[in-house]
């Protein structure tokens, strides 16, 4: 499956008061990896920032003044996400805004949906944490997800930190798909690793040990909603 973790910063929160999109960031994910392909670019909206979105993005119209128009990089948007499933954060706002600036290129475009699918990581989140934080930085408290850069919002930034959030979230690992040199460089550094190291000493669980660590799987069996990784790895 091929899916694209988006994100939107905007003029404004009010799309219905002509608040148009200034920032648009794309990460792939294909077969739960993170690959190394991304969509990035910063678009002059044609109209005044609010203070309130430009004390959380800080990018100010003056940095806008020589960037593309939305109807500029429409079509390099568009074939990004043809065909993808879109994973946002609190979804509804980042459609709205994209439907609405689709629209004003174009009443026949209709709505982004058309051409992809969409989940919501932020109704993903509230089912599985109910009840706590689910903003992007508490879910990057969360599951450990490095987001010291994070000062002020931004679109590639904040797709970048939801790819990783989204598939802890959903029960796999976040990797970063490598290109064959990579993989070579990680596995002549794990040979070498091994090589200087001394024989591992093998100290097997005992009986009681076993039934208590089945005890504890059942545990996290019944607990997630997902079921418990390790038991379905053991079937």
């Amino acid at each position: 499956m091929r899916q694209v973790v988006l994100d939107t910063e905007t003029t404004g929160l009010e799309v219905e008061q002509g608040h148009r999109i200034l920032e648009i960031g794309c990460v792939e994910i294909i077969g739960r990896k993170i690959t190394q392909r991304q969509f990035h670019h910063y678009i002059n909206p044609q109209r005044e920032i609010d203070e309130g979105a430009l004390r959380v993005h800080g990018i100010s119209q003056e940095f806008l003044a020589d960037k593309p128009l939305f109807a500029d990089i429409w079509e390099l948007f568009l074939d990004f996400v043809k065909g993808s499933e879109l994973i946002i954060h609190n979804a509804a706002f980042d459609l709205a805004f994209i439907d609405n600036e689709m629209k004003r290129l174009a009443p026949e475009n209709g709505s982004i949906l058309e051409y992809c699918s969409y989940v919501d990581s932020l109704e993903l989140a509230r089912n599985k944490h109910p009840g706590q934080k689910n903003s992007l930085d508490a879910l990057c408290k969360r599951y450990s997800v490095d987001s010291s850069q994070r000062e002020l919002h931004g679109a590639l930034l904040d797709a970048e930190l939801l790819a990783d959030v989204y598939l802890l979230l959903t029960g796999g690992q976040a990797t970063l798909g490598l290109g064959d040199e990579e993989r070579n460089s990680v596995t002549k550094s794990k040979k070498r690793a091994k090589r200087n190291s001394p024989p591992l000493r093998v100290i097997r669980a005992s009986e009681d040990e076993l039934i208590r660590h089945g005890e504890k799987l059942d545990k996290l069996d019944a607990a997630s909603d997902s079921g418990c990784v390790w038991k379905q790895l053991e079937t």
